[in-house]
């Protein structure tokens, strides 16, 4: 398995792959225009890892200064592994390389959010040390432009 940048003619393979997060909603250009709009974001990065030539994973992460400390954070934007390749370390190896570039862009902690209903995937982030912070704060979101989050993703997994 390799890791490499994502690139523009990685869209049709990412698609799908958000497809299989739950992200129905997407073309292949609009993710086009997205994965070259994440090349040129100098805080952030998309990983693709590729197995026997194909996509088996994305993850895409960023980082963010902090306004109370010195410092920066990093935040796992998404992170998806293909159905057919799930189970096989791929996400390990996606998170790490996440963590990697999060801390070579002076990230001192890391961020992953994941809807409550995703148990498999918190077990996944226990076993890579992250805890479960959610007791300890809400998470309070507000569409800025009307209509947003009313597609089909909104529709399929309403708010918990």
């Amino acid at each position: 398995m390799t890791v490499r940048s994502a690139e523009p003619e990685d869209a049709a393979a990412v698609l799908s792959l958000l497809e299989q997060l739950g992200y129905p909603d997407n073309d292949e250009e609009s993710v086009r225009q997205r994965l070259e709009s994440w090349a040129a974001e100098p805080a952030g990065a998309v990983l693709v890892a590729e197995h026997d030539g194909q996509i088996a994973g994305v993850v895409a992460v960023a980082s963010l200064p902090f306004l109370e400390r010195p410092g920066r954070w990093g935040r796992v934007v998404a992170i998806v592994t293909s159905d057919a390749m799930r189970g096989q370390g791929i996400g390990k190896v996606l998170m790490a390389h996440a963590e990697d570039i999060a801390r070579g862009f002076g990230c001192m902690q890391m961020e992953v959010t994941s809807a409550n209903r995703r148990a498999d995937a918190h077990a996944f982030y226990h076993s890579l040390g992250y805890q479960n912070w959610s007791d300890r704060s809400g998470r309070f979101m507000k569409d800025l432009v009307p209509g947003f989050s009313s597609g089909s993703y909104a529709a399929r997994f309403p708010a918990e």
